[in-house]
C-alpha cells in the first residue's frame, strides 16, 4: 500500500485541466494493477494523462487503511501525439489501447469528474445506466455537473457516465440542487 505522497496526481501536468491538454487522447486498458504506475511512467516521460482516483477505507485485523484507488479500474486517459502512443506501449503496463473516435465527447465526460475529483467530491464507482434522466446540479460545489440522477431509499447520487468505457462513477447530491434537462 502507498503512502499518500507515493500517490501519482490526479493528472499531469497538474496545473493543467484536461480540456487544455493538446493532442489525441487515448485510452490505456493497464495490465492488473497498474494503473498508479503508469501514471507515473507517462510524468516522467512528460505525457498529459488523468487518471481518476478516490479514497476508500476498510478494516483488517482492527485497523483502518485508506487507500486511493482508481475509479475506472484498469483504465488511464492519456493525450498526445504518435510519439506518446508508442511511448505508452513501451512501458510493458499497457494489455491496449482504445481509440477515442469522440474525442470532444470524452473530454465531455471527463471535465465534470476532474472538477468535482479537484473540489476534493467523494466520487464511487457506479453501475453504467442504459437509459435515464439527465440532470444539472444547480448549486454548491458541485454546481454545473451533469449526469443522471439515481435515487434509493437512503440518498440521491448523480452519475457520471465514460461512455467509450462502458463504466460510471457517482456522487451523492441533494434533490433539491438539481434540475432536469431536455
Amino acid at each position: 500500500m502507498l503512502k499518500v505522497s507515493e500517490n501519482p496526481p490526479l493528472s499531469w501536468p497538474d496545473e493543467k485541466a484536461i480540456g487544455d491538454f493538446v493532442g489525441t487522447w487515448w485510452v490505456a486498458h493497464t495490465k492488473s494493477r497498474n494503473e498508479k504506475a503508469l501514471a507515473w511512467q507517462l510524468c516522467r516521460k512528460e505525457i498529459c494523462y488523468f487518471l481518476p482516483m478516490s479514497w476508500k477505507a476498510y478494516r483488517r485485523k482492527g485497523r483502518t487503511f485508506r487507500s486511493l484507488l482508481p475509479l475506472f479500474t484498469g483504465y488511464i486517459f492519456f493525450c498526445g501525439g504518435e510519439r506518446d502512443r508508442l511511448e505508452v506501449l513501451r512501458t510493458n503496463r499497457v494489455a491496449g489501447l482504445i481509440e477515442v473516435h469522440d474525442q470532444l465527447q470524452l473530454v465531455d465526460e471527463l471535465t465534470p469528474i476532474e472538477r468535482l475529483l479537484r473540489k476534493g467530491a467523494p466520487l464511487k464507482p457506479h453501475k453504467y445506466i442504459e437509459a435515464g434522466q439527465r440532470c444539472r446540479v444547480t448549486a454548491g460545489a458541485l454546481a454545473g455537473a451533469e449526469g443522471i440522477v439515481v435515487q434509493t431509499s437512503h440518498e440521491t447520487r448523480l452519475v457520471m457516465q465514460v461512455d467509450i468505457l462502458g463504466q460510471a462513477t457517482s456522487v451523492e447530491v441533494e434533490m433539491e440542487m438539481i434540475e432536469l434537462l431536455d
